[in-house]
């Protein structure tokens, strides 16, 4: 029954989100018709469709996804490791915690837009800078989720699990890390999408590969239809990390 009533919530949400993306494109439509747009200023959806067609056919665009791709996911991977290490360090060390955490929201606090000039100079404006860049921009929030999923672990549950006779270890491979797994996963939603967009970041300033780096050309260039398509695959890249989050939650998340 409630499989059922998932597979009916994740239908129904679906078609939602195809009304509404239906209704944004035909409100798009009837502005450029009303308004008499250029194309350099707001393209029709059908020029930006038939841009994006032109690019991925081409192979150019697919070139620039994959290098954004590689960028976010290597950024991810790289903060999801550190803040798990981090995040279970500070969870159970409260006094180490309110040493670090006001310096780690003090980082966080300056905008990336001014940090990445001088990851690219320090560390050079190849992949290692994107990756930096990318890790810098989804660390603090996914590990703010480890730290309180963690401690929302009942403290009960973990005495228990000490009594009978579990070490750290086992504690948290089989007890704590199972019952954070909801609000991990939370961090995890957050930071795949900003991941994208620390990857962006760096192309902007500096890269000659990358979807960032292919607005700027667009930019350039005055191609405002080749602007919204590398906008367009960037959503659709957001979308489907979120989505591949959803559906790991699904898998790993059995008994809420």
């Amino acid at each position: 029954m409630r499989r059922k009533q998932r597979r009916t919530w994740i239908g129904s949400s679906r078609l939602w989100i195809g009304l509404s993306l239906l209704g944004v494109l035909l409100a798009w439509r009837g502005l450029v018709a009303w308004q008499q747009y250029p194309a350099f200023v707001l393209p029709t959806p059908e020029a930006v469709a038939s841009r994006w067609w032109q690019e991925l056919t081409q192979g150019a665009l697919l070139q620039h996804t994959l290098r954004t791709l590689t960028e976010a996911l290597g950024g991810f991977g790289l903060a999801f490791a550190a803040s798990l290490v981090l995040g279970y360090i500070l969870a159970n060390w409260h006094w180490l915690d309110r040493i670090v955490s006001p310096q780690l929201a003090i980082v966080q606090a300056i905008p990336i837009v001014a940090v990445a000039p001088l990851i690219l100079i320090w560390v050079g404006a190849d992949l290692r800078a994107k990756l930096l860049v990318a890790a810098l921009v989804t660390f603090f929030p996914m590990l703010s989720s480890v730290v309180v999923a963690l401690r929302s672990v009942p403290r009960d549950i973990r005495e228990m699990a000490a009594i009978s006779g579990a070490n750290r270890w086992q504690s948290l491979w089989q007890i704590e890390l199972p019952l954070a797994l909801p609000g991990i996963f939370g961090g995890i939603k957050t930071g795949l999408a900003l991941a994208t967009t620390g990857a962006v970041v760096a192309e902007f300033i500096g890269g000659r590969e990358g979807l960032g780096a292919l607005i700027n050309i667009a930019r350039g260039l005055f191609d405002t239809p080749l602007i919204f398509a590398a906008l367009f695959t960037l959503g659709l890249l957001t979308f489907g990390f979120y989505q591949l989050a959803m559906w790991l939650e699904r898998r790993l998340v059995t008994w809420e």
